[in-house]
């Protein structure tokens, strides 16, 4: 009977160690998903602010790059503005002395002759005695 009582001992004990081992595994089991839970967890967090963090840098570029186009634009404005006047300022003088130059010509074309002198000095002279 000592043989059958240590017999249904060890298989007690080997039934119990099974059970053991089994609520173990289950532990370990649980624990394991829990981790990979927590690491999808943490690697979506990861995910979502390397692309929060993509998209702030592909606005900043965005705004930086406008920014410095406006700049382009502006200082390209101002020189077509600057060169506008200039040619205009260019224009004027090259007006004032080709009409210098005709009135110069009439008067010179107007005073040839003494009779023509006289005419324009009496003249003046009347427009003086006027005022």
């Amino acid at each position: 009977m000592g043989a059958v009582n240590n017999r249904e001992e060890n298989i007690q004990e080997a039934l119990d160690m099974a059970k053991k081992t089994k609520a173990e595994m289950q532990e370990l089991q649980t624990k394991n998903e829990n981790l990979l839970k927590e690491a999808r967890v943490e690697r979506d967090q990861m995910i979502k602010e390397a692309k929060e963090t993509s998209n702030q840098m592909i606005e900043d570029a965005k705004g930086k790059s406008k920014t410095e186009a406006d700049k382009i634009i502006e200082n390209a404005r101002v020189s077509i503005e600057s060169e506008k006047n200039a040619a205009i300022t260019e224009l004027k003088t090259q007006v004032a002395t080709v009409a210098l130059e005709i009135a110069e010509k009439v008067i010179r074309e107007e005073l040839s002759s003494d009779e023509n002198q006289k005419q324009l000095a009496s003249k003046l002279a009347d427009d003086i005695s006027l005022n």
